[in-house]
């Protein structure tokens, strides 16, 4: 079995939203300097990083992190290759993707992935995202999670309304992946965000199964 592991590094450099604070490391105590052992903290959006979104990010009454089941984020998923000529993940680029009948996870790579490689730590504005009606078509196929190779599901100058029609229905949105040295295909995802307690999203260690 291959492992692949599809989230990026945490760090004060790793790329961010435009505005968010730089993730912070600091060395409380050092042996170095006396202390009994060494120990660090961190302080951080719940947003940087491959991270979940739960619907309470833009729904008021909506679920948060803990309400997602473990049998949601762990199981067979799909990994679908957008072409780099499509502008958006739209209904006319996913109609003809082969989606397999009833898979209930949906990861996609786009060209977005060669971010990684070429510059990871940098926010780049011309990402491709999910489209109003690229979500609804998600719906109609009864996806329950679906993830994205950058920053946002979003398109940048208009984030919302995709988001608030993925999340009314539950939908479980990650994040940021990497998806760069990942083929199309099946794998099993294995997606398990920090256990916090009230919050509307959360940092995941994000990994693909290959048998």
């Amino acid at each position: 079995m291959k492992i692949h592991d599809i989230s990026i590094e945490l760090s004060p450099s790793m790329v961010r939203w435009e505005g968010d604070p730089p993730m912070q490391i600091k060395q409380v105590l050092e042996m170095k300097e006396g202390a009994p052992y060494n120990l660090s903290e961190i302080a951080m959006s719940v947003h940087q990083g491959t991270h979940m979104d739960a619907p309470r990010h833009f729904l008021q009454d909506g679920n948060l992190i803990e309400d997602f089941s473990l049998e949601l984020l762990v199981g067979e998923t799909q990994v679908v290759t957008i072409p780099d000529g499509a502008e958006s993940i739209n209904a006319d680029v996913l109609k003809i993707l082969p989606i397999k009948k009833d898979i209930k996870r949906l990861l996609f790579k786009t060209r977005n992935s060669a971010f990684w490689k070429t510059n990871p730590h940098e926010f780049q504005d011309d990402f491709i995202s999910l489209s109003l009606d690229g979500a609804d078509h998600l719906i109609s196929l009864g996806i329950q999670l679906v993830g994205i190779d950058y920053l946002s599901i979003s398109p940048a100058d208009d984030f919302r309304p995709v988001h608030a029609r993925l999340m009314e229905k539950g939908i479980a949105i990650i994040e940021t992946l990497d998806l760069s040295e990942v083929q199309a295909g099946f794998y099993t995802l294995v997606c398990l965000p920090l256990k916090l307690k009230g919050v509307e999203g959360a940092p995941v260690r994000a990994v693909l199964l290959q048998e």
